[in-house]
């Protein structure tokens, strides 16, 4: 299942990872491990903020996935199903 995940990340923790270099660590690392179709990102809220989509087939890798981003950046994660046009026509057709 192809998925979305949103991340911001709090401003004061964002500016010290981005000193130490641990903020690109862990998005370099998240976009590797997912194998992302895509990753964009920008600022919302004032935050740094990420979207990555990728395709996976094991919900228990979840946590492991999100881990990274909690514990090196304290950031905010939400996980969401994402459909491109022909997921949706096919769930239309339905």
């Amino acid at each position: 299942m192809r998925l979305m995940l949103k991340f911001t990340i709090p401003v004061e923790r964002g500016n010290e990872a981005a000193t130490d270099g641990t903020i690109a660590k862990a998005i370099e690392e998240l976009v590797a491990e997912v194998k992302a179709e895509a990753a964009y990102f920008m600022l919302l809220d004032g935050e740094r903020a990420g979207l990555v989509f990728f395709e996976e087939t094991d919900q228990a890798r979840l946590p492991l996935i999100n881990e990274r981003l909690f514990a090196s950046l304290d950031a905010q994660i939400e996980i969401m199903p994402a459909l491109n046009l022909d997921d949706l026509k096919r769930g239309l057709s339905g």
